[in-house]
């Protein structure tokens, strides 16, 4: 089938606007992050840049069949789990260099993510259903990187009353958990696409005189190797 007929033109709008979206406000948490030495941040911003390719390969992808997008699917299950890894590294330098991130830079910045996250989520919300796993994973990430900021907010006011590095670490670690989490719903999505792909098709071969036949064939052989090995 046509992907025009199943992609509507706004997917596309809004997908392109996603993209573009996350890959300047990459730009601006990767650049706060690095200034007051935040891990949450760090990792936000990594998350940023993983919207902005997940989003650009959707774009892609949007005009190929079901079975493809299904293995680009899978690529974006692991694009989902790189932020996790991104941010096991930053908490561990932390952990050798425990000096609290400045509170009121953190708080503002993730102010502004969420921002950016609700609306990328709103935008993509009625489109999760469409071109299976690849939608689905753009939303998913958004809506976690909202929930993620929300955290990012609350490390920064905890952070300017008791002065630690600790709420900025434990923010980063859930980020991680959370990423992990979408990568394997993204992965069981897939799994599950690949599945009723290949049942279409086998319903479809079996529906043909030259393909009923070598199915059969195929069987007939197998039962005349299983007989033969007991």
């Amino acid at each position: 089938m046509d992907h025009q007929s199943t992609d509507p033109p706004a997917l596309y709008r809004a997908v392109k606007l996603v993209a573009l979206l996350n890959l300047g406000y990459f730009t601006v948490e990767f650049v706060v992050a690095r200034s007051i030495g935040s891990v949450s941040l760090f990792a936000d911003s990594i998350d940023f840049l993983e919207d902005a390719t997940v989003n650009g390969l959707i774009l892609i992808a949007l005009g190929w069949s079901a079975w493809r997008r299904s293995i680009v699917g899978m690529i974006l299950a692991a694009v989902l789990f790189a932020p996790g890894i991104a941010t096991a590294w930053t908490a561990w330098e932390k952990f050798n260099l425990p000096l609290p991130p400045a509170a009121l830079p953190l708080t503002l910045t993730g102010l502004g993510a969420l921002g950016i996250n609700l609306f990328c989520a709103f935008l993509l919300a009625r489109f999760r259903a469409h071109s299976g796993s690849l939608t689905r994973a753009a939303f998913l990430s958004a809506r976690n990187d909202a929930l993620a900021n929300v955290a990012i907010i609350a490390a920064g006011s905890v952070t300017a009353v008791v002065v630690s590095p600790w709420p900025d670490l434990i923010v980063g670690i859930a980020i991680f958990a959370m990423n992990l989490d979408a990568s394997r719903q993204v992965y069981v999505a897939v799994r599950r696409a690949a599945g009723r792909i290949r049942a279409q098709i086998q319903q479809i071969w079996r529906r043909k005189p030259i393909g009923g036949r070598l199915i059969e064939k195929v069987k007939k052989q197998q039962r005349i190797r299983a007989f033969a090995g007991s």
